[in-house]
């Protein structure tokens, strides 16, 4: 991800402005876009600040974590229950609409995560104690 241009370089386009200077000229003179320095000026004027703002995270993880009691009800009433099968009851039930990958991200959030592999995973064990074939590589 791109980093954001320094505070520093945003307050000097900005008092050139405010010094009288276009947004262009400005932009033009401390080598930014002239878009960039239009919203740098048009925030300073509305909020009094012209620091970045944070850059990628969750923002909306507080719209699932409303209806984590129900999700994590609903698996207790059935703990084999799939991804697709909770998105469809938070549709036909509440309303809602989660895709299966924000699902799986809360459920990992909340350690409740499932492998389903239990049997094979024996079935595995058996496979892994036979011995390696001989390749036929002898000491001469």
């Amino acid at each position: 991800m791109v980093k954001s241009l320094s505070d520093d370089l945003r307050g000097r386009v900005i008092h050139a402005v405010e010094g009288g200077m276009t947004r262009r000229a400005a932009a033009l003179r401390y080598g930014v876009s002239p878009s960039s320095a239009v919203r740098w000026v048009k925030t300073w004027r509305d909020e009094g600040s012209w620091n970045s703002k944070h850059q990628g995270g969750d923002r909306r993880s507080h719209r699932i974590e409303r209806f984590a009691g129900i999700i994590l009800e609903a698996i207790a009433a059935k703990v084999d229950t799939t991804l697709d099968e909770l998105v469809a009851f938070l549709r036909q039930e509440h309303g809602q609409s989660f895709a299966r990958s924000t699902l799986w991200r809360f459920l990992d959030r909340h350690a409740m995560t499932l492998k389903k592999n239990g049997p094979r995973r024996r079935a595995d064990q058996a496979r892994r104690r036979r011995a390696a074939p001989d390749l036929g590589q002898h000491a001469v």
